[in-house]
C-alpha cells in the first residue's frame, strides 16, 4: 500500500512537471523625462535563451507580431510609433516567409508628451506578443503594464 501511495505522488509531480506553464519572455518598463512636457517609455522584453519575440514591422500571414495598446489619459498623450531596433530576419519554413524577431533582450522606445509640466503620470498599457522556438510557438500573450513617469 506504501510503495502505490508513493508511485501515485511520484506520478503527480512529474505530471506537475511536465505541465509548467512556459514563460520565457519577462517584461520590465522604466521612463525617463527628456523636457519639462516630454519624457521616454522603455519598454523591455528579456527572452529565455532559444526563444524568440517577433518583431512589430512584419508583414501578416505569420507569427503574431508584437505590438503596444497605450491606455488614453488626460495627464498624458502618446507622441509617435513605438520604436524598436533593428531586427533579425530569417526565413522560417513553419510560416513559409521571411520574419523579423529579437532574442536574448530588446527595448522598445515609446515617446511621451505630458499635458501639464511638473506632473508624474503614469502611463498604462499592454503589450501583446508571441514567441517560438525550434520545437514550439506558444500562444500569443497579453501583458499589462503602468510605467511610473518621474
Amino acid at each position: 500500500m506504501k510503495q502505490l501511495v508513493l508511485f501515485s505522488l511520484g506520478l503527480l509531480f512529474s505530471l506537475s512537471v511536465s505541465s509548467q506553464i512556459l514563460k520565457p519572455v519577462k517584461w520590465s518598463y522604466a521612463a525617463k523625462k527628456t523636457g519639462k512636457k516630454t519624457a521616454v517609455l522603455y519598454l523591455k522584453a528579456t527572452i529565455e535563451d532559444g526563444w524568440h519575440l517577433y518583431s512589430q514591422n512584419m508583414a501578416d500571414g505569420g507569427p503574431i507580431k508584437t505590438s503596444f495598446s497605450f491606455s488614453p489619459a488626460k495627464n498624458y498623450q502618446i507622441t509617435g510609433k513605438t520604436t524598436e531596433p533593428k531586427a533579425t530576419v530569417k526565413f522560417e519554413k513553419s510560416f513559409n516567409m521571411n520574419v523579423s524577431y529579437f532574442e536574448k533582450s530588446v527595448i522598445f522606445q515609446q515617446q511621451v508628451t505630458l499635458t501639464e509640466a511638473g506632473t508624474h503620470p503614469a502611463v498604462k498599457g499592454s503589450v501583446e506578443f508571441m514567441v517560438c522556438n525550434d520545437q514550439q510557438c506558444l500562444p500569443p500573450e497579453t501583458v499589462e503594464f503602468s510605467v511610473p513617469v518621474k
